[in-house]
């Protein structure tokens, strides 16, 4: 009886195993097929006849639900029925001079030319502009860079553009050649023109969300990283090439290129042969941060939210506020597309202490080209138009046409995350699981920024843990309040939830990492310790230190780290912003890793153009690699030993 007792014991210990593996085979499962971005947003060209050259420049959707297709080349389409497998384009005009953006109004459009903006008429309905009236023309210097985007109509009626800073030889330090290069302009149907605020470098991205100008600027010089700012009058938006015209009548800004430069070094630099010398950074400098700038420069603009360089784009444009009923949880929140990483990202803005702030993460990567525009259509798919002539891309083809569309399937995200005065609350899309969302293990911050300085971009800098010291789930999973020490103002705050899953399924987030810029740090009733979770499986799991060696005895030697694969390795070449530039087998903006490997250099001589690029080396490549100093010895060699492995 005893012995049978013990084997039905036996037998129901092995059943509960069983069931136990097989519980966590089917977990397992799940999160090794967790959906990815495509499962729910689906990517489709909108064809054009052969031989149409659509280098993209401007969209804007028409009442009736067809299209204006604006392009560099100087043609404009009106794209009817673009949802269709079969679209109709027809030519409305032709011969204009590089048309990058256009908006409908009052039966007219309106777009902007490298030199004005001008207003387009059919007026005897064949389908063709037979009026062309100038409304108002700003002066040009003849520099290639001298773009002009927009326009974007304000509530009043009115129109915004803004104006792209000319690139010298020295092109590292972009100049205003002529008057109100690097600035918005606010214009009047009569033409009237009122300048609004100074400070831009590469303002491709002007946006006008709830009746409110928003613009997003290119890493460059003054320009650590990509960003979204409102663009408010008076304002000076950080790069100091356009204050040479603050003297000029109307200026709302009085801030001189003088007063700048008297706490801002220039970083003009030559050669030893007198000639100019791109600046590089410093490493272990004493440096300023932007934050650290506006003290001492009341006019500066911060960004509301940062796009952290090489991750959420390297070229950021066109900002769209998705309209209610479209992208299903998304509604409400921001898109911003990206071209040189043919991306977009998602944003989801808060005010605090009357500020925008926000978070922001990856949406919808893969696009064919560089976005430059978005539009919504009626039936809520977002059109993306595309280009990369002289500017470089992800995606290998050179122009055009996409839509993106929701298959009515809610991924599992981060639907917003909102500032704390403790932490940060974060909303998800679908209930969590309990047990791991109670794991503060589930979750890490840390925090950076960048510098503030005369120099092409910035690597991150002051990075810091924000060490996670408590959780509380809400009671329906869909919402963890976080207590996160060591909150830095002004600083991105990296947000990853690489162990969080849903309750349904399992599933892994489709973006486990998001990038809170923390203006400001709210005030109110903070969570008490006994209210949360502090479990940490990590810390309880956590492998003993390796006992010290006993004197006079060897250890034995480490043996070099073996090569990592592809998927090993990708989250380096993100975390370090390679992926920006390069891709594994194809040209990206750079050579694809398999060609630098062609070199055959060694390992040593890899890490060595990570942290001092030689661009003669690449010269059919239009735009040099920056050094990379920020990034660790360990990284480099691991990033340097796979690179070698593909030749």
């Amino acid at each position: 009886m005893v012995g049978n007792v013990r084997k039905v014991a036996k037998l129901a210990t092995v059943i509960g195993v069983m069931a136990a593996a097989l519980f966590l085979n089917q977990r397992a499962f799940a999160q090794a097929e967790s959906p990815k971005e495509d499962d729910f947003f689906k990517i489709m060209k909108v064809p054009a006849p052969e031989g149409t050259i659509l280098e993209v420049g401007g969209l804007c959707t028409l009442p009736n639900g067809s299209m204006a297709v604006t392009t560099r080349r100087g043609d404009i389409f009106i794209v009817e029925n673009p949802t269709s497998q079969r679209p109709f384009f027809r030519k409305f005009a032709s011969g204009l001079h590089e048309v990058l953006g256009a908006a409908y109004k009052d039966g007219a459009l309106y777009v902007v030319q490298r030199g004005e903006l001008t207003k387009l008429v059919d007026t005897d309905m064949d389908g063709k502009a037979d009026v062309f009236e100038t409304v108002y023309a700003w002066p040009l210097s003849g520099n290639y860079h001298e773009y002009s985007f927009g326009p974007k109509i304000a509530p009043d009626g009115s129109f915004f553009v803004t104006l792209n800073l000319g690139f010298p030889p020295d092109w590292w330090h972009p100049k205003s050649f002529v008057p109100y290069r690097g600035w918005a302009l606010n214009i009047k149907e009569d033409g009237t023109v009122t300048p609004w605020a100074a400070g831009f470098r590469s303002p491709c991205g002007i946006s006008m969300i709830d009746g409110e100008l928003w613009y997003s600027d290119n890493q460059g010089d003054w320009v650590g990283s990509g960003s979204i700012m409102p663009v408010k009058k008076g304002a000076f938006m950080g790069n100091p090439a356009s204050l040479v015209w603050t003297n000029l009548p109307n200026s709302p800004l009085s801030l001189t290129q003088e007063k700048f430069f008297a706490t801002n070094n220039p970083r003009i630099e030559f050669d030893k042969y007198g000639q100019p010398f791109k600046p590089q950074n410093i490493v272990n400098e004493k440096f300023k941060t932007e934050f650290e700038a506006k003290k001492e420069i009341p006019e500066l603009q911060l960004p509301a939210v940062w796009l952290p360089h090489g991750i959420l784009g390297i070229s950021n444009s066109e900002i769209v506020k998705i309209p209610e009923g479209a992208f299903g949880p998304f509604s409400g929140q921001l898109l911003v597309c990206d071209q040189g990483q043919s991306m977009v990202d998602r944003i989801f803005l808060e005010k605090v202490n009357g500020e925008y702030q926000g978070a922001a993460w990856a949406f919808r990567s893969g696009f064919q080209s560089g976005i430059v525009r978005l539009a919504w259509l009626p039936d809520g798919s977002l059109v993306a138009g595309e280009t990369n002539r002289g500017w470089g891309s992800a995606g290998e083809a050179t122009m055009g046409l996409q839509r993106l569309i929701w298959n009515n399937h809610i991924p599992f995200e981060m639907r917003a995350i909102r500032a704390q005065p403790d932490g940060f609350e974060i909303e998800f899309t679908k209930p969590v699981d309990r047990k791991v969302a109670e794991d503060i293990a589930s979750y890490s911050v840390d925090s950076y920024i960048y510098k503030y300085h005369g120099v092409y971009g910035s690597p991150p800098v002051n990075n810091e843990k924000c060490p996670i010291v408590g959780v509380k789930v809400s009671e329906d999973g869909m919402k963890a309040r976080l207590i996160v020490n060591n909150l830095r103002r002004y600083y991105i705050h990296t947000i990853t939830l690489d162990g969080v899953r849903d309750k349904e399924n399992y599933f892994n987030l489709v973006h486990p990492t998001a990038y809170y810029t923390l203006n400001n740090i709210p005030e109110g009733k903070k969570l008490s310790m006994s209210e949360v979770s502090t479990k940490n499986s990590v810390k309880a799991t956590a492998p003993a230190k390796p006992a010290a060696a006993k004197p006079g005895i060897k250890t034995a030697a480490v043996a070099p780290a073996k090569a990592l694969t592809y998927e090993e390795v990708k989250p380096l070449l993100a975390k370090n912003t390679c992926s920006a530039c390069h891709n594994p087998n194809t040209k990206q903006v750079g050579p694809a890793f398999k060609e630098v490997a062609k070199r055959n250099y060694s390992v040593a001589q890899i890490m060595a153009l990570i942290k001092n690029p030689k661009p003669e080396h690449w010269p059919e490549f239009s735009t040099p690699m920056p050094p990379m100093p920020q990034v660790t010895e360990a990284d480099a060699r691991k990033i340097a030993t796979w690179i070698r492995t593909l030749k």
